[in-house]
């Protein structure tokens, strides 16, 4: 087995490997989300920590690791004697994005329990992680349900499955480390709260860093032994270092004065319930404990704020994470308590020793920018200004909240909270045989198929003899996210400021309708001569709405060039994910000008949407006086409805997304 690559060779990165320390000083932080970018150490430094942590002690082919010395008396491969066991390595266990959720809670087969009597268990994940690192990269894509199961058994330290009543449950206790890039989607604040602390990560800037991590990495690769055995003396005075603070955790005072710091700055930052007070609380007592202090001072508190609040905080969805230290600053000071102890008293200084190793001493010094707080400028300049001489891009309207758009029929894509699908969880609307793994047993359907056999398998008093062939697998109706494709009309009958304001509001109020329902977003803008793809299908409603904000106007109303580019997307997302179903928004007032018969070209781009089945919303933005209805139309020829920016705001518009099919016969 290849040698991991030390913990104590990675460069920079700080606020990432203090975090992971901290979780492993104490397993009750809760575990760390990390956001960023990929390619910045993150995979690299959860597989290098497992390494630093102590050996566990395991009953002899237990296979949920159970302690030798208190066993967990409801094993299910119990019951197992005191004392005893082997020694191994602590494991790091990874859960694949395709996960199921068999894989991840474990399988339990409800055949040979319903015909044999038997409870047959095969542990899963959480059973291989218990007592070691289970290790979730791009958490944010899993399904919200296999989340929530995660978070609950690293909340309570144990997973229960259970099927039909019967039911199994095992320990399951673990460091969480979660990784995402929040380009590809945010977690729900409900989730995001779960974990306990979390870090941004981003690759540096400064050249010197840049080098040093291309150098460390090709020694690496060129011989991992060879490295590993060069770092070794580091990596063995981190491995004390985390012993000694775990031995030290339980002396640690947290004192009253530190109490009311923590207790102020969460009420400062509004942050909902009291786990972030709790997780702050145990946090600062790790960081001591990590400094080789026995009290809690001002700078721990400091530094958990920073770590357990910024996901915690009360923002807007696309509000951007992070602290106001200044904010921060200012409450801890009003808050301070006569009796803390000084800081400066502390032989390792005000930050009490809280970073880990930098990685030898020869590693370049943490550039300025290295944690990558701070958002980069919108595309196009301040606000966008476009060149050119170009009406700028006008702000978007104060966001309200819009009623329902959803796809007609039934779909089977992701999870989401919009549209009918059928789905693993949800309610049961009815029962077939199963194909493949039976997962949800349809009790009454099972029942029914096996009792007009009953006598012909000898069954003659009570009870029901249940055979393989009379499961049934239940059919569950849920909701599903879908991509929603916006196609903004960004000409000059669109720009006056206003009007354009009032349309980028009402846009943005869809994106965040989209952001709670698990939608994947697009945006196409058409203006001028043609049209182009402002930001292709992603997961990120906040990068949509930084592109819509900087969207600029002016020139003709290119229609079909507008329809035709959203086309195109739709084709080439299908191949890429054809389970998810699009609903096209169309954002115009309909005006078609340019080129030879704008409308008829417009006409015919609409008729390849309706042709095939795309569900389709045209927002009229049409105002003034006169009104030419040139919207209304093109919602027909499209096979959808319009929809009045007022409208929006109004009764419930649940229904306006017609079937496509019903459209096409009354058309007909």
């Amino acid at each position: 087995m290849s040698s991991p690559y030390p913990f104590t060779a990675i460069v920079g990165q700080e606020d990432l490997r203090l975090a992971l320390l901290l979780n492993a000083v104490s397993e009750r932080v809760g575990g760390v989300l990390v956001r960023g970018e990929k390619g910045t150490a993150k995979s690299t430094a959860v597989r290098a920590l497992s390494a630093l942590l102590p050996e566990v002690s395991v009953v002899s082919g237990c296979r949920f690791s159970c302690d030798p010395v208190s066993p967990d008396p409801a094993c299910p491969d119990g019951p197992h004697e005191a004392g005893g066991g082997v020694s191994r390595d602590a494991r790091t266990v990874e859960l694949p994005v395709g996960a199921s959720e068999d894989r991840l809670v474990g399988a339990l087969d409800i055949e040979r329990a319903l015909a044999e009597g038997v409870k047959a268990f095969e542990p899963g994940l959480l059973a291989d992680a218990h007592r070691g690192i289970l290790y979730v990269d791009e958490v944010n894509l899993l399904h919200d349900h296999l989340v929530d199961l995660l978070l609950d058994a690293a909340a309570m330290g144990a997973s229960y499955v259970e099927r039909e009543g019967v039911s199994v449950r095992h320990a399951a206790r673990f460091l969480l480390v979660g990784t995402m890039n929040p380009e590809e989607g945010e977690l729900r604040p409900q989730l995001l709260d779960r974990f306990g602390l979390t870090v941004e990560v981003a690759a540096s800037r400064e050249p010197d860093l840049r080098v040093e991590v291309v150098r460390r990495r090709l020694a690496y690769d060129d011989d991992p032994a060879a490295f590993a055995l060069k770092w070794a003396d580091e990596e063995g005075a981190l491995r004390a270092r985390i012993a000694g603070a775990r031995a030290l955790l339980p002396s640690v005072r947290l004192g009253d004065p530190a109490l009311r710091q923590i207790a102020a700055t969460c009420a400062a930052f509004e942050v909902d319930g009291m786990r972030a007070d709790i997780v702050m609380a145990r946090t600062a007592t790790a960081l001591a404990a990590w400094a080789g202090r026995e009290d809690v001072i001002a700078e721990d508190v400091r530094q958990a704020a920073l770590l357990a609040l910024p996901h915690r905080r009360r923002r807007n969805p696309f509000d951007a994470p992070g602290l106001d230290e200044d904010k921060l600053d200012e409450t801890l000071q009003e808050s301070a308590g006569d009796d803390e102890p000084d800081p400066d008293s502390d032989p390792d200084g005000p930050d009490g020793g809280g970073q880990p190793p930098s990685g030898g001493p020869d590693t370049p010094s943490q550039g300025d920018g290295e944690q990558g707080d701070t958002p980069a400028e919108p595309e196009g300049g301040p606000a966008g200004q476009p060149a050119g001489g170009e009406q700028s891009a006008a702000r978007a309207g104060e966001p309200f909240r819009t009623k329902m758009l959803s796809v007609p029929g039934l779909g089977e894509g992701a999870a989401g909270r919009r549209s009918r699908a059928r789905t693993e969880h949800g309610r049961t609307t009815g029962a077939r045989r199963p194909r493949g793994a039976l997962t949800k047993l349809h009790l009454a359907a099972t029942i029914q198929a096996a009792a007009p056999h009953q006598l012909a398998r000898g069954r003659s008093g009570p009870g029901l003899v249940v055979r393989r062939d009379d499961l049934r697998q239940a059919n569950r109706e849920g909701r599903e996210g879908n991509l929603v494709l916006f196609v903004v009309d960004a000409s000059g009958s669109m720009a006056a400021r206003q009007r354009m304001s009032a349309v980028k509001g009402a846009v943005l109020s869809l994106l965040l309708d989209a952001y709670q329902r698990r939608d994947k977003v697009g945006l196409v803008s058409f203006r001028g001569k043609d049209a182009e793809v402002a930001l292709p299908p992603t997961s990120s409603v906040d990068a949509a709405a930084v592109r819509l904000e900087s969207l600029p106007t002016g020139g003709r109303t290119p229609v079909a060039a507008g329809l035709l580019k959203a086309h195109d997307v739709l084709r080439i997302e299908r191949m890429r994910d054809p389970s998810r179903r699009p609903l096209l928004v169309v954002v115009t007032d309909g005006r078609a000008t340019g080129g030879p018969e704008p409308l008829a070209l417009a006409a015919r781009a609409a008729r390849l949407h309706e042709v095939e089945g795309v569900a389709s919303v045209v927002v009229d933005c049409e105002s003034g006086p006169v009104r030419l209805g040139l919207a209304g139309e093109l919602a027909r020829q499209l096979g959808g409805t319009a929809v009045t920016l007022d409208e929006l705001r109004a009764e419930s518009i649940a229904g306006l997304v017609k079937d496509v099919q019903g459209n096409r016969r009354r058309a007909a």
